[in-house]
């Protein structure tokens, strides 16, 4: 089959994906580059634009040709058994939208398939069934009780339902981030929380193409500014993502078993990273990501490296699965 590293995508995280797919080209370099824009075309990108681009977690990236509609390139992948390597982050990239298409085709692609892509994506599905599955969530808080929740917990914190790289966080401190709230959720879902204190972690799981599975090192996450959003994920050089954390060891052990209960709650496939907060009363689990970033600052990388799985055999055991996937 043809690699084709597919990057991109039509929602906020089109940056991140941008600079994931730096990384990926630069470990796969004989792969294809395909480039799908805001617009719904994909475009064939030379590497020498990708890796020239120098900001990519700013900057939008602007493809040299006219590109052909999403559609006509996914049956294109199937007619020339391409493969796709998806780097690629949030909205239909990772709700199962893409998935489901690639999918009825018969188009081999990396990652989750579409049935748990979208529950993974869902961030209240995604807790119901990662409690369902032996973990412990923060509870959900109804907007119309905001008030009676903030008098409750002092603190609070909303965040988009299906949004990732910490778009559209919303720390409520005082009062007036109430309003934010309010307004916030007039224009798409929020989910609603107890703010919990504690380090923040997170931890991936990697399957391999013999069947195997196993939950990565955990990493340990200082956001520089205090609250750890996009800007502290990607701008900020304060932030600290120590890998190995400086966990105990019992939980190191207690992170690794909950990611692999909440990869296998949602049925996920070849790899996910878990968000977790470790707190004084155990561990709290966030959310479940089908498609973590790859960039050379990502959070999963880090732990491959930790584990001592090199970049690029991580990739080709993801292409081996995906040929797996589409040959059943």
């Amino acid at each position: 089959m043809k690699i084709t590293i597919l990057f991109g995508g039509s929602n906020r995280e089109r940056l991140v994906s941008v600079a994931s797919a730096q990384a990926m080209h630069q470990a796969l370099p004989e792969a294809d580059l395909w480039f799908w824009d805001v617009q719904d075309k994909v475009h064939v990108v030379q590497s020498k634009q990708l890796l020239d681009h120098a900001r990519p977690f700013e900057d939008e990236f602007k493809p040299a040709t006219r590109g052909i509609p999403l559609e006509q390139a996914l049956d294109q992948a199937k007619a020339e058994g391409r493969v796709l390597v998806l780097g690629l982050h949030g909205g239909r990239a990772e709700n199962g939208e893409l998935q489901v298409t690639c999918e009825a085709r018969g188009v081999a692609f990396t990652g989750s398939g579409s049935a748990s892509s979208h529950l993974a994506f869902d961030k209240v599905a995604a807790k119901r069934f990662a409690a369902l599955g032996g973990v412990t969530p923060p509870a959900n808080i109804a907007l119309e009780t905001i008030d009676e929740a903030f008098a409750e917990y002092g603190r609070l914190i909303a965040k988009p339902a299906r949004d990732g790289s910490s778009y559209g966080l919303i720390f409520v401190n005082a009062r007036q981030d109430l309003v934010a709230v309010r307004n916030a959720a007039k224009h798409e879902e929020y989910v609603i929380e107890p703010y919990i204190a504690g380090v923040e972690a997170t931890c991936g799981v990697l399957e391999r193409p013999d069947g195997s599975i196993i939950a990565l090192p955990p990493i340990e996450i200082i956001p520089g500014e205090g609250n750890f959003d996009y800007a502290a994920k990607y701008l900020l050089k304060s932030t600290q993502e120590i890998c190995p954390g400086r966990f105990t060891a019992e939980v190191t052990a207690a992170l690794k078993e909950q990611a692999m209960l909440a990869h296998r709650a949602m049925s996920c496939t070849g790899y996910s990273r878990s968000d977790f907060i470790v707190s004084d009363k155990g561990l709290v689990y966030l959310e479940t990501n089908t498609l973590p970033g790859l960039t050379k600052s990502s959070l999963y990388p880090k732990s491959l490296k930790a584990e001592g799985v090199a970049f690029v055999d991580f990739l080709r055991g993801l292409i081996e699965l995906a040929e797996q996937r589409v040959r059943k």
